[in-house]
This record gives C-alpha cells, structure tokens and sequence, in this order.
C-alpha cells in the first residue's frame, strides 16, 4: 500500500475560518492534515495542540497521486487562509499529470 501525508501547523485562518463536516466553521491558529493512500486524500483540521480533528468540508476526495495530494494540501493551507468558511479545494491537475494519468489507465 502506498500513502503519504503532510502536516501544515500554525495556519490563521482567514474570515470565515474553515468549514468541517462536524463541528462547523472553527477559525485562529489551525493545524491542517492531508493523508493520501490508495487514490484517496483525506484533509483534516485541528485547533493547533488540541487533541480533536475534524474532517475538512468536501473531504475524501479522489486524488491520482502522492504528487497531486502534495498540491491539494498545499492548496487546502492556502483556502484556510483565505476563509470565507474554505472547503477542500478542486483539484487542478497539469496537461503533464493529466497525460500520465491517461497513460496509466
């Protein structure tokens, strides 16, 4: 089994904070989670030190590579400070991602 995974602590969220599926919104000093494996990125979201994590609106998501999960936890940190209630963001794939990903299937 492949996977990976990426932690971001100390993000602000901007206005709004970040959507989760459990609890609502949650804004301040967050700690962001991407964990991919088999296809699959899974983004969570914490208060940073506490002890809960809470899945990230719109969160799995199909993800074709370790690569492109990299870029969509980039993308997830980059939402957070954005605010306005974020939720995992599309994933954008490069004409060279979405040519491999057709070479292999």
């Amino acid at each position: 089994m492949t996977w990976a995974s990426w932690t971001t602590r100390g993000v602000y969220s901007g206005h709004g904070g970040v959507l989760t599926e459990e609890v609502g919104p949650l804004s301040g000093d967050l700690t962001i989670h991407t964990t991919w494996a088999e296809g699959t990125a899974q983004i969570t979201v914490q208060y940073t030190d506490a002890a809960d994590w809470f899945t990230m609106a719109g969160s799995p998501v199909p993800c074709p590579s370790e690569e492109a999960s990299r870029a969509l936890h980039a993308a997830a940190v980059e939402a957070v400070r954005e605010g306005a209630a974020a939720t995992v963001p599309a994933l954008r794939t490069t004409p060279e991602q979405a040519a491999d990903e057709a070479t292999a299937e």
